[in-house]
């Protein structure tokens, strides 16, 4: 009787080892995917050659530019990933028209300013994923990004007053939403959802 249940810590070791490896290959595999999507916006075109150079940047990225583990707890939704890419091409070209214009009208003096948005889901992996998308819309830059209070401080281009300051905000606020619907876990989506100023929100 004493040594009947003794074998079974032994018996689940493995499973436990696979599924932490399994885990691991994951969050390698999406972090590649995300290096070679951010390397061809940086280029600006999706062209084999740039997905090629993307694979291989980002491969070299994670062997010889190890990062801190980032677990991906969260699910893949194609449809909410497809929203998240459609609407974030639509503000790219709206906020690079908005952009050059700035830049040629004549005697024009864009005021900036800096704001900081506590984002809702602090996690590292949200943290970096949002201020990447952030950061790529033109006329926003990421200054800093707290960690711990999970805030991110950007400077804005082009702000009139107080409306303008929210506008920034919500947009910012707006792009995280997106991200967690298209690769949140379900405890994450839970916490955007039923956040109050989301009520009536459905980009």
């Amino acid at each position: 009787m004493t040594g009947t249940p003794g074998p079974a810590p032994d018996a689940g070791g493995p499973a436990v080892v696979g599924r932490g490896r399994l885990g691991r290959w994951r969050d390698q595999v999406v972090a590649l995917g995300w290096l070679v999507v951010v390397w061809n916006l940086l280029w600006g075109d999706i062209n084999w050659a740039n997905l090629i150079g993307g694979l291989l940047v980002g491969g070299a990225v994670l062997v010889f530019y190890p990062l801190p583990a980032v677990s991906f707890g969260g699910r893949l939704r194609p449809g909410a990933l497809l929203v998240f890419a459609g609407r974030f091409v639509v503000e790219l070209v709206s906020a690079s028209l908005h952009v050059a214009r700035i830049a040629v009208q004549p005697g024009y003096r864009p005021r900036g300013a800096i704001i900081g948005v506590q984002l809702r889901v602090p996690s590292d992996l949200n943290l970096a994923l949002t201020s990447e998308a952030v950061s790529l819309v033109p006329g926003t830059l990421i200054l800093e990004v707290d960690r711990d209070s999970g805030t991110l401080y950007l400077h804005v281009l082009d702000t009139h007053g107080p409306a303008d300051l929210e506008v920034a905000r919500q947009r910012t606020l707006t792009i995280e939403r997106r991200i967690v619907r298209a690769v949140g876990s379900a405890a994450e989506l839970r916490r955007i959802e039923t956040d109050p100023s989301e009520k009536g929100t459905r980009s």
